[in-house]
């Protein structure tokens, strides 16, 4: 009875544990293993990613479009356009981190295409 009472008050002091949170604070939410392409931010402003998305989308039928919410209204709005014209369920996470707050640099992956089962090819960049 000791145990479920320190298990009780664990969960409600420090909220329930969770799996990888590093990892899924990074792929914005998802498992790596559950991911078909990441792009960072960076790799979002180049000329060849739009394309790139494009047939990963086209490629991949049944998965969903992660987008962080947190970069320029101009990459969100490009990158939101491909999904509606292509009528692919996205997501946007706005979110900051629940626990660790950091600020948003190139380096941080501004898309995420990924679904609920494991990818067996992903194309993780």
């Amino acid at each position: 009875m000791a145990d479920d009472i320190q298990d009780y008050l664990k969960s409600h002091v420090f909220g329930q544990p969770q799996l990888k949170p590093d990892e899924k604070r990074s792929f914005l939410g998802n498992f790596r293993e559950r991911v078909a392409l990441a792009l960072t931010i960076q790799q979002l402003r180049t000329v060849k990613a739009e394309s790139l998305v494009r047939n990963v989308l086209t490629r991949y039928p049944g998965l969903r479009i992660y987008i962080n919410g947190r970069m320029g209204k101009t990459l969100i709005n490009r990158y939101l356009k491909v999904a509606v014209e292509l009528d692919y369920p996205f997501t946007i996470l706005a979110q900051n981190g629940m626990r660790v707050s950091q600020p948003l640099t190139e380096q941080d992956f501004g898309l995420v295409i990924a679904g609920t089962q494991k990818i067996t090819r992903p194309i993780v960049l």
